[in-house]
């Protein structure tokens, strides 16, 4: 039975996810992406150019999915600090809910591929950031406290980084919700 188009576009990307899901943190070779599909390498290459091709529609994946579900907050919610929250919170259970992604935003499956993969997750970061700022900047205004609000948001990216590296990095055991509201508490400034 044919697959219809991008059906298995898509089909290569979901096994692709499953397969960073491993903790063994394994190369993944057109080889074994290929064998685990039942297809052959060439079929690899009639959908996607490159392997950093593969990865890419994993990073878009990524974007599509955090940013859509960011812009929902930003514009359903006004008050900047249960923004802030929510926004952490929601990065934090999409790595949850998708392990292998999670070895991606790491950079643990872009080593020894093409330099600009890492670079698109950067560039990722850095909007990441970007919207966390505006947050705390609607949250200056609202509640009149002083506040780095660069400042700020570097710390809550770079605390949701840590917990993404110490899930991925624990055999994803060390789940990235645990203990998250008594912690963003405390990086809030809260008792």
């Amino acid at each position: 039975m044919a697959t219809k188009p991008g059906e298995r576009k898509q089909q290569i990307l979901e096994t692709l996810a499953k397969m960073l899901e491993t903790p063994t943190q394994e190369k993944i070779t057109t080889a074994s992406l290929a064998a685990r599909l039942d297809v052959s390498e060439a079929a690899l290459y009639r959908h996607f150019a490159s392997k950093a091709q593969m990865f890419e529609g994993l990073i878009s994946f990524i974007e599509q999915s955090l940013f859509g579900l960011i812009n929902k907050i930003t514009t359903e919610e006004t008050d900047g600090m249960t923004q802030v929250r929510r926004i952490v919170t929601i990065m934090l259970l999409f790595a949850e809910k998708n392990p292998g992604m999670t070895r991606v935003l790491t950079g643990d499956a872009l080593v020894n591929e093409d330099n600009r993969l890492q670079l698109r997750i950067n560039q990722m970061f850095d909007r990441l950031e970007s919207t966390i700022k505006q947050s705390f900047r609607i949250a200056q205004t609202q509640t009149g406290r002083t506040m780095d609000a660069e400042s700020q948001a570097n710390l809550m990216l770079c605390f949701v980084i840590g917990r993404w590296h110490q899930f991925a990095k624990s055999g994803y055991k060390r789940k990235p919700m645990e203990f998250v509201q008594q912690q963003l508490n405390y990086l809030n400034g809260a008792e």
